[in-house]
C-alpha cells in the first residue's frame, strides 16, 4: 500500500527516499526531475529509448543512488519500482505501466505532483489552440502589475523542482495539454481556462470523446468559489458550461451582453473588449490597441483578461496589449524579400489552428502546409483554401489528405508539392509576386521530419533568411 497523504512536497520527497523510483522519458520536464530527486538522495532510475545523455551520465558520478536504462527494450526493465513518473507523451494504459500498477506501483507525473503540492494560486490554460499565447498573456499581465509570477507547464518550464522557491502569495500560470491533464486526481487549478476544443491528438487518445474529457479535467475538481473560463463560440466548450462545479465566465466574439441576458464574461462590441461581471460593465481594450494580429488573438485576450480581471488594472492590460509582440512560431513575421512578406506559424499543427492563423490576413496567401498525420479530419481545409489561399505548397505525410480536401472543394489555388522544407520555401517564393504573403502553417504536427514544431519553425526561418 502506497502512502499518498503528505502535507507538503518535502514530506513527499522524504517518502520517496525509502522507495525505488522510475522516471520514464527524459524530456525537458523529467530530466530536471531526475536531477532534482538525485540531488535529494532519492533512489531513482531514468528510462529512455535514447542513449544520448552524455552530460547526465557524467553527473551520475555525483549521484550514487541513481542510474539510467536506455535502448529499444528499455520498458521491459520497468519492474520492481514503487513510484513511476511518466512523460506526458506516453499513454498511461501502456502494458508496461499497467503491469507495474497491478504489481503495486503508483503511476504519476511531474506536473500532477507539482499541482498537488503547490501552495501558490494556480491559473491554468488548456485548449486545442491559443493556449500558449493566452498563458503568456496572463503571465505578462500579472508581471506588469507587480506580482511574482511563475509560468510553466507545457510551455516548456518544469516547476516541481522549484517548489521551495514558490511562495503562497506568488502566482503560477500553467499551460496544460490533454495528456498532462489525464494524470490529474482530485485537485484542479484555482482559475481554469479552456480556449477552445477541436479535433486534435487523436493519435494519442482513444477517440474525440476521450480528448474532450481530458480537457474538462482542468475544472472537474474545482471548488464552488474557483473560476472556470470557457469559449462560448465553440460548441464543445459551450456544452461544458453546465458541467462546471465552480463560478463560470465565458467569452465571445459573436454574442454580447444586451442588458437582459445572463451573459457573464467578456464580449466584443463597438470594436472593443467589454467585461460584464454581475451587471458591472467595463470597457477594457480597443481592438486597435492589440499589437498582435488575428481574430483568434482577440479571443486569447478575452480569456486572459477574465483570468486576471480581479488582479490586474485596465491600464496594465492596455500597456501589455500595446507592447506584446506575440509568441515565437505563432504567425511570427520573419522578413520581407523582394516585397514578399514571410511568416512562420509552425505551431499551426491542426487544420483549425491554420484556419485561425490565415484569418489574420486581409488578403489571400501562399501557404506551405503538411506534416505528420495525427489522424484528424482535414475537411475544413477545402473552404479555407478557397477563401484565403492563392498558392499552396504541400509536403509530408498529410499532403494527400490536404490534397483530397483541395479536390473535394474544387479549389483553384495553384498547387505544388515538395519533398523537403527548403524545396517548399523555394517553390512558394517562386510563386509569389511583390506584395504577397508566404506563410508556413502546416495544419499538421512536425514529427514526420522534425523533432518538434520549434525545430521546424527555426529551420523555416533559417531558409527564409538565406533567400
Amino acid at each position: 500500500m502506497q502512502k499518498n497523504d503528505f502535507t507538503n512536497h518535502n514530506e513527499y520527497i522524504e517518502y520517496l527516499k525509502s522507495k525505488k523510483i522510475a522516471i520514464v522519458g527524459l524530456g525537458i520536464g523529467n530530466i530536471d526531475l531526475f536531477k532534482f530527486l538525485s540531488q535529494k538522495g532519492v533512489n531513482v532510475t531514468g528510462f529512455d529509448k535514447s542513449d544520448d545523455f552524455e552530460d547526465l551520465k557524467t553527473d551520475l558520478a555525483d549521484y550514487p543512488n541513481s542510474s539510467l536504462i536506455s535502448g529499444n527494450d528499455y520498458l521491459d526493465k520497468l519492474t520492481g519500482y514503487d513510484v513511476i513518473f511518466k512523460t506526458q507523451s506516453m499513454r498511461r494504459d501502456m502494458p508496461q505501466f499497467a503491469d507495474a500498477v497491478r504489481n503495486g506501483a503508483v503511476l504519476t507525473s511531474e506536473m500532477w505532483e507539482f499541482i498537488k503540492y503547490c501552495k501558490a494560486k494556480i491559473i491554468a490554460v488548456t485548449g486545442s489552440s491559443g493556449k500558449t499565447t493566452t498563458t503568456t498573456l496572463i503571465g505578462e499581465f500579472l508581471k506588469e502589475q507587480g506580482y511574482k509570477v511563475w509560468v510553466g507547464g507545457n510551455i516548456g518550464t518544469p516547476l516541481f523542482h522549484r517548489l521551495d522557491e514558490i511562495n503562497v502569495n506568488d502566482y503560477v500560470v500553467l499551460e496544460l495539454a490533454s495528456c498532462q491533464l489525464q494524470m490529474f486526481g482530485e485537485k484542479s487549478p484555482d482559475i481554469s481556462v479552456i480556449t477552445n476544443i477541436t479535433p486534435n491528438h487523436l493519435d494519442f487518445h482513444d477517440d474525440y470523446d476521450e480528448y474532450i474529457y481530458c480537457k474538462s479535467i482542468i475544472f472537474k475538481y474545482q471548488k464552488k468559489n474557483d473560476i472556470v473560463i470557457l469559449n462560448q463560440d465553440n460548441d464543445i466548450t459551450k456544452a461544458l458550461i453546465e458541467t462546471a462545479p465552480s463560478e463560470t465566465y465565458t467569452f465571445s466574439r459573436i454574442n454580447r451582453y444586451d442588458g437582459k441576458n445572463s451573459f457573464k464574461g467578456a464580449y466584443l462590441d463597438d470594436n472593443a473588449i467589454y467585461v460584464n461581471i454581475d451587471g458591472k460593465i467595463n470597457r477594457i481594450l480597443d481592438i486597435k490597441d492589440i499589437k498582435i494580429p488575428g481574430k483568434h488573438n482577440i479571443e486569447n485576450y478575452m480569456a486572459a483578461i477574465l483570468a486576471t480581471y480581479s488582479l490586474v488594472d485596465t491600464a496594465t492590460m492596455l500597456h501589455v496589449a500595446k507592447t506584446f509582440n506575440g509568441v515565437e512560431h505563432r504567425v511570427e513575421y520573419v522578413r520581407t524579400v523582394n516585397g514578399v512578406r514571410f511568416y512562420n506559424d509552425s505551431i499551426g499543427t491542426t487544420p483549425s489552428r491554420t484556419v485561425a492563423s490565415l484569418q489574420s490576413f486581409d488578403q489571400k496567401v501562399i501557404l506551405i502546409a503538411g506534416g505528420y498525420d495525427k489522424h484528424i479530419p482535414y475537411d475544413i481545409m477545402g473552404p479555407l483554401i478557397n477563401e484565403k489561399v492563392k498558392g499552396l505548397v504541400l509536403l509530408g505525410q498529410t499532403k494527400e489528405k490536404i490534397k483530397d480536401a483541395y479536390k473535394a472543394h474544387s479549389c483553384n489555388a495553384i498547387l505544388n508539392e515538395a519533398e523537403t522544407l527548403e524545396d517548399a520555401v523555394y517553390k512558394a517564393f517562386n510563386m509569389a509576386d511583390e506584395g504577397d504573403i508566404v506563410i508556413m502553417s502546416p495544419a499538421s504536427a512536425s514529427f514526420d521530419m522534425f523533432k518538434n514544431f520549434e525545430v521546424k519553425g527555426n529551420l523555416y526561418k533559417q531558409i527564409v533568411n538565406s533567400l
